[in-house]
């Protein structure tokens, strides 16, 4: 089985630490702020394996573009995959009520 390696756009990673800070600093729940970024890391890194496991993309303005699209609990990261490379770009990781 091929391994992809995985790569964040800047984008992706400050998204991750505002959803950090969102939870730990603006709800106070520090343990459910890093409970979540685990989540969050543990889904990105599992792209390795299977990055086709995971939809297309099909609203907001990634849309039908070739982007996949990976659920964490109410969050979603967004990427693409180079086949030929065999990398995995996650573009961002954001609330899964807004329309990215």
């Amino acid at each position: 089985m091929a391994k992809y390696e995985v790569l964040l756009y800047p984008k992706a990673y400050r998204d991750i630490e505002e959803i950090y800070t969102y939870i730990a600093l603006e709800k106070l729940e520090l343990s459910v702020a890093k409970g979540l970024t685990d989540r969050i890391w543990d889904a990105i890194n599992s792209l390795e394996l299977y990055p086709y496991s995971h939809q297309d993309r099909q609203t907001g303005r990634y849309a039908n573009k070739g982007y996949k699209q990976l659920i964490i609990d109410n969050y979603i990261a967004i990427f693409r995959i180079d086949e030929d490379n065999k990398q995995v770009f996650v573009i961002t990781v954001q609330y899964g009520g807004r329309n990215l």
